[in-house]
């Protein structure tokens, strides 16, 4: 049977993130065999939004997983509450990873990062920029910008040093530390009766995320307020311009075919221009299909195989 434990570890700065660790069953590894894979969710969400199933899948699989809600969301600590800074977050990944990697449950050197939507594209970047990934699954993600330039691949080239030199930056002035601009507050999603505008206007983001508005499957922490620092940042906060740099790690991405919240386009562009090893499993539907039925069973059976072979 898997086994999940409530866990808590710093995250940069020492703000505490909390979440789970999903161990595999005794039998299925010996003591500090098992690769390990981190998840964080997407955009405002937080790990009762059906990162537990995912999660419980890829433990089967023999993996251990740990499984955290973002800074300032969640059971996670941090200020301002229901604010994302993707480079802060992309860091607290890395911190995630090295925290992971000291179980003695795990191999340090089978580590793979999965993330979903807004935290796809973290994963992207966070493999792109640190080596102790070996492979990356990014579910129907955040994968580039619409109407960004990607064809000249020196220029790509500069503009992912830039990036990755901001992202490992510790002096505290980089954009993780300081906020250039930020955008809201503002709703998550339209809600009958909250006149604000919303971030995610689409009918199928009001009916996945108010699911778990009044408690939904599982009871969660989930608002529907959020603040976002602006991914306008210098230099540009652009998962783009890191898919091609996330090998010799291998990536999977798992893209929806009519995906109106992470342009489907932009994803498969994106996929394109990664190198090998790498896979792309395509979903039918909207940004929301993988995470519940047929769609789910396909997106979290194709990541644990994923995971098995290349960790």
């Amino acid at each position: 049977m898997v086994r999940r434990q409530d866990v808590e570890f710093s995250g940069h700065g020492g703000v505490w993130l909390r979440g789970w660790l999903y161990l595999p069953p005794d039998s299925e590894q010996p003591a500090g065999a098992a690769p390990g894979v981190v998840m964080a969710h997407g955009f405002s969400a937080v790990k009762e939004m059906r990162l537990d199933a995912f999660a419980e899948v890829f433990a089967e699989a023999g993996l251990a997983v740990l499984v955290y809600d973002h800074r300032n969301f969640g059971a996670s600590d941090g200020e301002p509450r229901q604010r994302i800074n993707p480079w802060a977050q992309a860091r607290d990944y890395r911190m995630a990873l090295g925290w992971l990697a000291e179980r003695p449950e795990v191999d340090p050197g089978r580590l793979g990062l999965w993330g979903s939507s807004y935290s796809g594209g973290e994963a992207i970047v966070v493999g792109a920029c640190d080596r102790r990934v070996k492979a990356v699954v990014a579910n129907v993600p955040l994968a580039g910008l619409p109407g960004v330039d990607y064809d000249d691949a020196g220029d790509v080239d500069r503009r992912f040093a830039l990036l990755r030199d901001a992202l490992l930056d510790e002096s505290g002035a980089g954009p993780a530390d300081v906020e250039q601009s930020v955008l809201g507050p503002m709703a998550v999603v339209l809600e009958e009766g909250d006149d604000r505008p919303a971030f995610l206007p689409q009918p199928e983001s009001s009916e996945y995320f108010l699911l778990y508005a009044d408690g939904g499957p599982e009871p969660s922490s989930w608002r529907n307020e959020v603040t976002v620092v602006s991914m306008l940042s210098d230099p540009l906060w652009d998962p783009g311009v890191c898919a091609a740099h996330v090998g010799p790690a291998a990536l999977m991405m798992v893209v929806a075919t009519h995906d109106h919240l992470a342009d489907t386009g932009v994803a498969v562009a994106a996929f394109d221009r990664a190198a090998e090893p790498k896979e792309l499993v395509m979903v039918e539907g909207h940004h929301f299909v993988p995470y519940e039925g047929e769609a789910f069973d396909r997106a979290a059976g194709a990541a644990a195989r994923f995971f098995k072979t290349h960790l």
